[in-house]
């Protein structure tokens, strides 16, 4: 992987026990950032956190669809720290059905994860980064909220609710240095699948000209150059990370 200079800077990770967001800290904390890894398993974070073993690296038990804990979690971490990174990973699949058939309570619990979960933490630290004049946001959205998949409707919508919101928040902060922006990644083997059919995981990979999975490295990779100082001018835009699904 290139090299890059997160010295003096701190990122805020949602989801950062597991998968994407464990392997985003990973490097974050090797290029030099203070990090903070926020997920609702404790039981994972003290795993990570042992596992990791930095003096860089704290957690905070955060449920993303809570903005009261969010903002009083942010408060904290703003008394002695600027929060100059933010990388939305929290996120649940919830189960497969047709919509007709989707559970109202599982619906509503995927978009408060997915896309309030993302709103609230965006909400809570933007204004900060307004005040330094200096931020980076990435947002993890997925190759389903472009292409919507079948049987994946709760999904589907919050992560192309994710890609809107990108988009939009990204052009009200262009006139400041920060830079918001989104990847659709196409499936990885993360935790993430473990809450679909086998059936299903199998449709979504027939569907990948690679003809595989996307590895977490591939994924931490692109994250790291939109984090940084490097990614300069881009923003409000979606990074495509599909293996060559998205027609778009």
């Amino acid at each position: 992987m290139h090299k890059f200079d997160f010295k003096n800077k701190t990122a805020v990770i949602t989801g950062g026990a597991q998968g994407f967001g464990l392997d985003i800290a990973k490097n974050f904390l090797l290029f030099g950032a203070k990090v903070f890894i926020w997920d609702i398993d404790e039981k994972e974070l003290l795993k990570a956190t042992k596992e990791i073993n930095s003096p860089n690296l704290e957690y905070n038990v955060i449920d993303v669809s809570n903005p009261d804990l969010i903002e009083k979690t942010v408060s904290s971490i703003l008394l002695n720290n600027k929060i100059d990174i933010l990388i939305n990973s929290a996120g649940i699949t919830g189960p497969t059905a047709e919509l007709w058939n989707y559970n109202i309570n599982d619906w509503n619990s995927i978009l408060d994860i997915n896309l309030n979960g993302t709103f609230y933490c965006c909400k809570s630290i933007v204004p900060s980064m307004i005040k330094n004049n200096y931020g980076r946001i990435v947002n993890i959205a997925s190759v389903s909220g472009k292409d919507g998949n079948a049987n994946a409707s709760a999904y589907s919508s919050a992560k192309a609710g994710v890609i809107g919101l990108t988009k939009s928040l990204g052009k009200e902060l262009s006139t400041y240095n920060i830079a918001v922006n989104a990847i659709t990644p196409a499936g990885a083997k993360t935790r993430i699948l473990d809450q679909m059919s086998k059936e299903h995981v199998q449709r979504m990979l027939s569907k990948v000209p690679r003809g595989r999975f996307l590895e977490i490295n591939e994924l931490s990779s692109m994250v790291c150059w939109l984090s940084s100082e490097e990614n300069s001018f881009s923003t409000a835009a979606v990074f495509d990370i599909s293996g060559g699904r998205s027609t778009y």
